[in-house]
C-alpha cells in the first residue's frame, strides 16, 4: 500500500493519479468478466445440459450441466495455490495478465464447442475441461486483484476499493442475465435452445481480450526487494503460520458465494426448470437484482470509506441468518413470489458483497497475501460457493426447501466466529 504520509482523513479526499485510476479499471473489469463467465454458464444451464448431457428428463440435464458448474469452482484452489504463490515471487501484474487470458479463451471454446450429437462423448469432455481452465484462472483474478487495489491505494482507502471492485463485480452479475434476456427476448425458443445459447458466450471472450489490452499498463505493487527476498518456502512459510487466517477466510468467502449463488443462479434455475416460469421475466427479475447490485455497492463502498470495515462485516454477515429463510416464501409457481424473495434479500446480500473480499485481504500480511487470500478464496467457493446452486435444486426436487437455507446460516454464523478468532490471532493487515 502507497505511503502518503498524511492523516486518514485527508487521505480520503485525495484524488488518485491516472496510473492509480487505469489499474482500478483494469482490475475491476476483470471481475466482471469473471462473474459474467460464471453467471452465463449457471444462468444457461438448462439450454447448455441438453446439448452436452442428453437425457429425457430436462431437470436431469440441467443438474448435469450444474455439476459440471460446480467441478470448475474444485480448481480454483489449485489457481490459488500455484498462481497465488506465483504473484507473490514474481509480482501481481503478471499473473493478472495470465489470469484474464485464460479466462477470455476458455469462453471462447465454450463458444464454439461442437455438441454431444456431433462428436459424442467428447463434448462434455471439452466442456469439462474448459470449466476447469476458468477454475483455475479464477482461483486468483478476485482476490488478487483486490489485493492489487488495496496495495495501489493511499492507506485509508479500503472502503473505496470494496465499493468499486464491488461495483465491477455486480456489473458482470447484471450484465449476464441482462445478455440473457436480450438474447432470448429477440429470438425464437427454438433458435434459442438451438444456436441462441452460444451468443453470451462469444460476447465474454472478445470482452475479455479487450480487458487483456487494457491491463497491458498495469502498475506493480510488489517492490524490488519484496520480490528478491520472496521464495516458495517463506510464502508458505507465512501462509502455514496464518491458518487460523486462512480458515477464516475459507468460511468468509463461502458463506456469501452460497448466499450470492443461491440468489444469482440457483433461484432463477429453479424458477425456470422446477417452477416452469417463463424465462425472459425471470431474466428480467434477475436483472433488477444486479441492477441494486450495481448502485448498492457504490453506496456502501461511500459509506463505509475510512471507517472500520470489519464491524459493517460482522453486522452484515449477521443480518444473513435471518434473510436467508425468505427462500422458504418461494415454494409454489408465481412470478411475484419468486419476485419478493429475489428481491427481498438483496439488501443484505449486496453489503455481504461489497465487503468480503478485502476483509478477506485484510487477514494476510503483503509478503504472502497473494498465495494465502486465493487459498482461502478458493477453498471457499470450491467447496460452499460451487455447490450452492446445484444444492439448492435438488432440495426443492426432493422435498427439503428448509434445509439449504439453514446450511447458508450455519456457515454465515461460522465466517463470524472464525473471522474474530482469526483478528484476535494474527490480527488485520488492512484497514481498520
Amino acid at each position: 500500500m502507497i505511503d502518503t504520509g498524511v492523516n486518514k482523513s485527508k487521505t480520503k479526499r485525495e484524488r488518485f493519479s491516472p496510473e492509480v485510476r487505469r489499474g482500478i479499471l483494469g482490475l475491476g473489469l476483470g471481475n466482471t468478466l469473471e462473474w459474467y463467465d460464471w453467471m452465463i454458464f449457471g444462468l444457461l444451464s438448462s439450454y447448455i445440459g441438453p446439448h452436452f448431457f442428453p437425457s429425457v428428463d430436462p431437470v436431469v440435464a440441467t443438474l448435469d450441466a450444474l455439476a459440471v458448474f460446480a467441478v470448475g469452482f474444485l480448481f480454483r484452489p489449485l489457481g490459488g495455490i500455484v498462481l497465488g504463490t506465483v504473484a507473490d515471487r514474481i509480482g501481481r501484474r503478471k499473473v493478472m495478465m495470465l489470469s484474464i487470458t485464460m479466462m477470455a479463451l476458455s469462453t471462447l471454446v465454450i463458444a464454439v464447442a461442437p455438441t454431444f450429437e456431433t462428436i459424442g462423448i467428447w463434448a462434455p469432455v471439452i466442456l469439462l475441461l474448459c470449466r476447469v481452465v476458468q477454475g483455475i484462472s479464477t482461483g486468483v483474478e478476485a482476490p488478487l486483484s483486490t489485493a492489487h487495489a488495496v496495495e495501489l491505494v493511499p492507506e485509508g482507502r479500503e472502503g473505496f476499493v470494496a465499493g468499486i471492485i464491488s461495483f465491477f463485480v455486480n456489473v458482470g452479475i447484471v450484465g449476464a442475465p441482462l445478455v440473457s434476456f436480450i438474447v432470448t427476448t429477440s429470438m425464437s425458443e427454438a433458435a434459442m435452445n438451438e444456436w441462441g445459447w452460444r451468443i453470451p458466450f462469444v460476447i465474454g471472450a472478445l470482452f475479455g481480450f479487450v480487458i487483456l489490452y487494457l491491463r497491458r499498463t498495469l502498475p506493480e505493487t510488489m517492490k524490488k526487494q519484496e520480490l528478491e527476498s520472496a521464495t516458495t518456502g517463506t510464502v508458505w512459510t507465512g501462509v502455514r503460520k496464518s491458518w487460523v487466517s486462512v480458515l477464516a477466510i475459507v468460511f468468509v468467502v463461502g458463506a456469501v458465494q452460497a448466499y450470492n449463488y443461491a440468489w444469482n443462479v440457483g433461484l432463477p434455475n429453479a424458477a425456470r426448470s422446477t417452477m416452469n416460469e417463463d424465462s425472459s421475466a425471470v431474466f428480467a427479475l434477475t436483472t433488477v437484482l444486479g441492477l441494486i447490485l450495481v448502485i448498492g455497492s457504490l453506496i456502501v463502498g461511500r459509506l463505509v470509506d475510512g471507517r472500520a470495515i470489519s464491524k459493517w462485516f460482522v453486522v452484515a454477515r449477521i443480518l444473513v441468518i435471518p434473510s436467508v429463510f425468505l427462500m422458504l416464501l418461494y415454494v409454489e409457481p408465481g412470478l411475484g413470489g419468486f419476485a419478493a424473495v429475489l428481491l427481498g434479500g438483496s439488501v443484505v446480500l449486496v453489503v455481504n458483497m461489497t465487503l468480503y473480499n478485502v476483509v478477506s485481504t485484510s487477514l494476510m500480511h503483503k509478503s504472502f497475501r497473494g498465495a494465502g487470500t486465493s487459498l482461502g478464496y478458493g477453498l471457499g467457493v470450491a467447496i460452499f460457493g460451487g455447490t450452492a446452486s446445484f444444492l439448492l435444486v435438488w432440495f426443492q426436487s426432493i422435498d427439503l426447501d428448509w434445509a439449504f437455507p439453514v446450511y447458508v446460516a450455519v456457515l454465515s454464523a461460522l465466517s463470524v466466529v472464525f473471522y474474530l478468532i482469526a483478528r484476535r490471532v494474527n490480527g488485520i493487515h488492512v484497514g481498520k
